[in-house]
């Protein structure tokens, strides 16, 4: 990884001055040790947390000084800051489009990023099982053991993880009806074994799993999409993402965000299909 760069100084910066306030208060006001303690490791973690340029390899300038420069410019100084998707869902999506695309090294700087942006170690795991079911086992496989050694790091433990059997959210029967009829008379006599386990494994259980809300569930879903260049499913789960609470605006710049890690092509593959989604849902 680079440097700390103007986001990380500024970072320990401000930790440094709360550390001189809290030791001032330490004195005057003297705390118990579990909450001096906790006071630390709060600091800490502050001072360390990840910043998007961080996930930059340091090779990179030594290799390709102008790509670090886009890199610096464009992605983390221009749509890592843009305001028309917060930095949490951008982390969602940055995940999802290197776990679907099988690349692993530098995974684990983005596990951490998505934890400094608030999506919590509960969140990642279901996103990692979930996209099981869109990437392909072996990426998810792969995604967890990159994720591993950082869930150490933190101290995330059992009970920081989603449970394996919990109390599904709300079915919306009407819509999983209409979904099942059209699937069973389209592909009944081609495959009915991936028909049953679409209804029974996605739609009737991984898709109600509380430890991912409906929306980031299909955000995540719609950006494996787009980085495996499968824009043929996009309707139903674009759709299905703005039933869910996605906009417009934030699909837009789902798009805009992937085109850098995922290319160009594979955006450019997506839009038309994205287009006929919101002018359809505009009529």
């Amino acid at each position: 990884m680079s440097g700390l760069g103007t986001g990380g100084i500024n970072l320990c910066a401000e930790a440094t001055r709360s550390w001189g306030s809290y030791n001032m208060i330490r004195k005057v006001f003297p705390m118990k040790t579990h909450f001096a303690a906790s006071a630390m490791s709060l600091l800490a973690a502050s001072a360390s947390a990840q910043t998007p340029a961080e996930t930059l390899p340091d090779a990179v300038g030594s290799v390709a000084p102008a790509l670090e420069a886009y890199s610096q410019d464009s992605l983390f100084g221009s749509v890592w800051q843009s305001e028309d998707l917060s930095v949490r869902d951008r982390s969602l999506i940055t995940l999802a489009a290197m776990m679907t695309r099988h690349e692993t090294e530098d995974l684990g700087d983005y596990v951490a990023l998505a934890l400094d942006a608030g999506v919590t170690p509960a969140e990642i795991s279901e996103t990692i099982t979930h996209l099981a079911f869109y990437s392909g086992w072996g990426n998810a496989t792969a995604a967890a053991e990159a994720a591993a050694p950082v869930y150490e790091e933190r101290g995330v433990s059992a009970e920081d993880l989603p449970d394996v059997d919990p109390e599904l959210l709300p079915l919306n029967e009407e819509a999983e009806a209409s979904r099942q009829e059209h699937v069973q008379g389209t592909y009944g006599e081609v495959s009915q074994g991936v028909v049953d386990n679409t209804e029974q494994l996605l739609f009737l259980d991984l898709w109600l799993r509380p430890a991912l809300e409906p929306r980031d569930r299909s955000l995540v879903t719609v950006a494996a999409l787009i980085a495996a260049g499968q824009p043929e499913q996009m309707t139903f789960h674009l759709n299905r993402a703005m039933d869910n609470g996605l906009t417009q605006e934030e699909a837009g710049a789902m798009l805009s965000h992937l085109a850098f890690y995922t290319g160009w092509p594979r955006v450019f593959s997506a839009m038309p299909v994205a287009k006929d989604v919101f002018a359809n849902r505009s009529d």
